[in-house]
């Protein structure tokens, strides 16, 4: 596993989360990138722009790393996002398959972070 693969991800989602959408597909998405977002059609026109409204309505997202696990062509990352300091936010799991070093394939899972949980150790 190439450590690169993991910041790659990691800028990704970095860039995406502060609005710079375009400029993420730009320099980590592949030719033939396509996403597992039930919302959305599959193919990355479609998620850019979702992704570009959202970022428009928030424009003060908070975006945390939780951690970071690579396996080959694989990487996931667990993160906590907040649309806005106010925001309980959500525990969300991006996962990546990379070809020839750029993003092919992306699928993503979310929870809303609820405000009373009986679990004592917290979504994180």
């Amino acid at each position: 596993m190439k450590n690169s693969l993991k910041e790659k991800a990691v800028s990704f989602l970095q860039l995406v989360a502060s609005g710079e959408v375009r400029e993420a597909y730009r320099r980590f998405s592949g030719p033939n990138f396509r996403h597992h977002n039930p919302y959305f059609r599959g193919d990355a026109e479609s998620l850019m722009l979702a992704m570009e409204e959202n970022a428009s309505k928030n424009p003060n997202k908070i975006f945390e790393v939780k951690r970071v696990i690579g396996e080959g062509d694989i990487v996931a990352v667990h993160s906590h996002v907040k649309q806005n300091q106010d925001d309980l936010g959500g525990a969300v799991v991006h996962i990546f398959r990379f070809h020839n070093d750029l993003i092919a394939e992306l699928w993503d899972v979310g929870q809303p972070i609820p405000e009373n949980s009986p679990n004592e150790n917290g979504v994180f």
